[in-house]
């Protein structure tokens, strides 16, 4: 490793060069900890008493060669302080780490898996002017092995102290990576997802976090297998057609001692004062001035690209690192911005057709825009704007809808100044904000009807589009990370129907290129935004083949005689009626009015619902 280049924050492979290594003839372990007095590792091979580590390089490193460490045992490094008193770290380099409650970091072997992911990678695409539809999940609770329930979910809770990772495991129903892998491809597929977007893999101690509050940076969670059951997993997808993106979280890490904390003895990747050191979230905030950390978080994430094949990262939290603790008062940090910078353009050189996902709920100009022109080098940002107005204006009871009618119109103003990603996510779900179809206004029979419409106008509107488990099947029960999704509302007909809708609703986006060319303005029109006292509208999106047009009722009431003008040179065909009886709607199939006379096209459009329809030149 270049020793200058890591200080100065220049590392994009510091991984290869620290943690712990597997030779063939020994394990070798090195570590940074230039505070330190001594360092020693610990581990199974060793009976858990220290192997004293010898300096290297400037003396700030440490490096152990041990024969009889070998893949699968646990170790910890021993870092004494200044001061001669010491504490056991996980390696923060490590590849593997055990199954929580355990904090020891586990030697791993990343090099013995081979992938068959060739084609997808020499023809993948950042997806700019092709289909992105994402399904968003969380490994841990999309679906569990069957007969078993969470410790905590037990009267009484079980007691898993002294219990071994593998009963811990067994106890918490968790699938591995590889038993879950074949299933939820099939799925994604199935339902014309483009994408799964993974929740944090990143080793983690507490389940509540959902990955956010991270111990081992390069190590995939033990609570679903091994770093080569991951890789199958990724592979899998690859070769039926379906991207890989993980999230990633380069802001904080998590205030365990045994971790990143005061690691050497000192605020080694941390801020040394408490006001900038910690975050609302209660977790450190990593210093991103120094080289070293930008040298530990460029590897993180290119790790994660090279070595496992993710297609791209969701990075969270990005207005935390624009704005010192995500409070734009204080004042932008220079150096985050930095960071994100070089960080990006790094990882875009290395691997071009990569994603690269800004999760920021700030108005800073040019997050989803080229370096070299004045951006952060992101590929897409987050629409968090275009999601909460949405979602407001759809909690809302009818009657103020009027009131209400360009919240759904507002987001056109600001879309072309980034390129943004529609999202419907976790973090929608959660926390007493109920789920997706809980929010639509109104008793049970309303909200699925208002539910079909809104996402017939996530659809029709530009932009990528994102989507959490469950969601997609009419979830009434917020989510919980130690519950699988509850599959058994599927023999309902509303909730069946729901996912058949949704299902439908995909492959029209996927076969359609007028929904693909979000970022081009003369693809998108309104033909009607200005029927507030209707709480119509009509969006139109253009390409040589064909034009799609979306007409929505958001109103309570039937609304006869609707007509828009689509020009002479068109004529309509029904794509999609979300009334349809099909989907536990009102209108008998075939029977959705259309009237066109020239360029005007007429219909009846029933309360809640909207028509997509396929515009072809004569």
């Amino acid at each position: 490793m270049d020793i200058y280049g890591f200080y100065k924050g220049e590392a994009f492979s510091a991984y290869e060069f620290l943690g712990a290594h597997l030779t063939g003839e020994a394990t070798v372990f090195r570590t940074y900890a230039p505070n330190a007095s001594a360092v020693s590792v610990i581990g199974d091979f060793t009976g858990w008493e220290p192997l004293p580590m010898e300096r290297i390089a400037d003396g700030r490193f440490y490096e152990l060669s041990c024969p009889e460490a070998k893949e699968g045992m646990r170790y910890k490094y021993r870092i004494f302080d200044r001061e001669g008193k010491f504490i056991d770290h996980c390696d923060p380099y490590g590849y593997g780490m055990e199954v929580r409650p355990g904090t020891c970091s586990v030697i791993r072997d990343i090099s013995g898996y081979r992938f068959s992911d060739e084609k997808w990678l020499s023809q993948r695409s950042d997806c700019r002017d092709k289909p992105l539809n994402i399904y968003e999940v969380h490994l841990g609770s999309w679906k569990r092995r069957e007969g078993t329930v969470p410790h905590e979910k037990e009267d009484p809770p079980m007691d898993v102290s002294g219990m071994t990772g593998e009963e811990i495991v067994a106890a918490e129903g968790w699938l591995s990576y590889s038993e879950i892998a074949d299933e939820l491809v099939e799925y994604v597929k199935s339902f014309g997802y483009t994408h799964i977007e993974l929740m944090p893999l990143a080793e983690h101690p507490s389940d509540e976090s959902w990955g956010y509050q991270i111990t081992g940076f390069f190590a995939p969670t033990s609570r679903y297998g091994t770093p080569k059951q991951l890789m199958e997993l990724v592979d899998k997808a690859h070769q039926a057609g379906i991207g890989v993106i993980m999230d990633f979280v380069p802001v904080h890490f998590a205030v365990d001692h045994y971790a990143l904390t005061e690691y050497d003895g000192t605020r080694l990747y941390e801020f040394p004062d408490d006001d900038a050191a910690y975050n609302e979230w209660g977790s450190r905030n990593f210093m991103h001035s120094k080289g070293e950390v930008r040298s530990f978080l460029q590897s993180a994430a290119e790790y994660w690209l090279g070595v496992y094949h993710f297609d791209g990262l969701r990075m969270d939290a990005v207005r935390n690192m624009i704005y010192w603790n995500g409070r734009e008062y204080l004042g932008e940090n220079r150096y985050a911005i930095q960071l994100l910078k070089d960080m990006n353009c790094g990882l875009k050189a290395r691997h071009p057709s990569a994603m690269l996902i800004a999760e920021d709920s700030s108005s800073h100009p040019k997050v989803a825009a080229p370096v070299f022109d004045g951006g952060l080098g992101f590929d897409y940002k987050w629409d968090l704007g275009w999601m909460h107005d949405t979602l407001e204006y759809f909690q809302s009871a009818p009657i103020y809808r009027t009131r209400d009618y360009h919240k759904l119109t507002f987001s056109m103003l600001y879309f072309y100044n980034e390129r943004y990603i529609l999202p419907l996510s976790h973090d929608e779900v959660v926390h007493g904000k109920a789920t997706i179809v809980q929010k639509m206004n109104g008793q049970y029979e309303d909200k699925f009807p208002q539910a079909r419409a809104m996402y017939m106008y996530m659809i029709a509107h530009p932009g990528k589009k994102l989507n959490f488990m469950g969601s997609e099947f009419g979830q009434l029960r917020e989510w919980d990370e130690k519950r699988e999704q509850d599959w058994a509302m599927l023999k309902y007909p509303m909730h069946d129907s729901f996912r058949e809708y949704i299902r439908e609703l995909n492959r029209i986006y996927l076969d359609h290129t007028a929904l693909h060319y979000d970022y081009d303005p003369t693809n998108f029109m309104w033909e009607d935004c200005s029927s507030a006292d209707r709480c119509v509208y009509a969006i139109r999106r253009k390409s040589a083949d064909g034009d799609i047009l979306a007409v929505l009722n958001f109103s309570d009431w039937y609304q006869p005689d609707y007509s828009v003008n689509v020009g002479e040179d068109y004529e309509a065909e029904l794509l999609l009626d979300s009334d349809s009886q099909r989907f536990s709607g009102t209108t008998p199939e075939g029977q959705t009015s259309l009237r066109q006379q020239g360029g005007i096209l007429g219909m009846d459009i029933p309360p809640y619902s909207g028509r997509l329809l396929l515009l072809k030149r004569k």
